[in-house]
């Protein structure tokens, strides 16, 4: 059995480490109601933008746009949204599972919004491409668009087939699913099947185009990429926060419970002293007798 300085150190080490827990489960609390505020503000927005591209998709017919079109590199680009710093259970490493599961690293380029995303994809051995880790602090829409401004010309000049966003979407505070969609080219068949309301629409009343399909989705398509790049990285920092605040909560309940539990081991080796103190001047007692 450990002596008691042992314990008590070790119990003072556990209590100092679980006010540091309470801490950061405090303060990820105050950013998940803030990033899910936002996130909630910001999502009819990008839920119209989708609609209105699956609009635009099911009642243009065949379109020549090069957004529509697979290029002929093999690079498979993923835009993965990561965090910059740990502490939140498994919200990075399921990120990396799913990005893994979908996107094998042969053809795989990451254009990473992360540190922690990085790090493990690349020791994975995916390769490595820009880094885009400063937008995940406080994500704003410019960011975003610049960030889609520079993979577009990527496809556009042929550097990359296709492009991916790898994030995690946020549910509610404990459940957050990590995703991986195709961004270019555009899915039209998967755009289509996902919003059955939009599509039926097409035989209700027609779609005018003004100017033309092909040049309403040259501006429309840019914009969707930028929404949904956003909307990803929105999605990401709330459900940081929520797998943050979690695990933080988990670690403050565990170490609650080792300090009950060494809490006993202490009273038990004191009574021990005491116990054992006792007896020996007793006996001392017994002998003078």
């Amino acid at each position: 059995m450990a002596s008691m300085r042992d314990i008590k150190r070790r119990k003072t080490s556990i209590s100092s480490t679980q006010q540091i827990t309470k801490a950061m489960k405090l303060v990820s609390t105050v950013k998940l109601q803030q990033a899910r505020a936002h996130a909630e503000e910001t999502d009819p927005y990008f839920q119209d933008m989708y609609k209105t591209v699956a609009s635009l998709l099911s009642t243009a017919g065949e379109i020549n746009n090069p957004y529509l079109k697979k290029q002929d590199s093999p690079v498979k680009a993923v835009i993965a949204i990561s965090s910059n710093r740990g502490l939140a259970g498994g919200y990075n490493s399921n990120l990396v599972k799913e990005i893994m599961n979908t996107v094998p690293k042969e053809n795989a380029l990451i254009y990473s919004m992360g540190h922690k995303g990085t790090e493990i994809l690349s020791a994975r051995g995916y390769k490595m491409g820009p880094d885009f880790s400063d937008a995940v602090e406080s994500p704003k829409y410019e960011d975003a668009m610049d960030i889609s401004r520079q993979i577009l010309k990527d496809y556009e000049e042929g550097k990359i087939g296709e492009i991916y966003l790898a994030y995690t979407h946020f549910k509610n505070t404990v459940s957050h699913e990590p995703r991986v969609i195709r961004l270019l080219p555009v899915d039209v068949e998967g755009i289509e099947n996902s919003n059955e309301e939009t599509v039926s629409s097409k035989n209700e009343a027609p779609m005018n185009f003004e100017p033309s399909p092909e040049e309403a989705l040259a501006l429309i398509i840019p914009k969707y990429v930028t929404s949904l790049l956003y909307g990803g990285l929105v999605e990401s920092v709330a459900s940081e926060n929520g797998a943050r605040m979690t695990a933080m909560d988990s670690a403050t309940s565990n170490a609650e419970e080792m300090i009950e539990d060494l809490t006993l081991k202490y009273n038990r080796a004191r009574q021990g002293n005491i116990t054992q103190e006792l007896t020996e001047i007793i006996a001392g007692a017994s002998a003078l007798s």
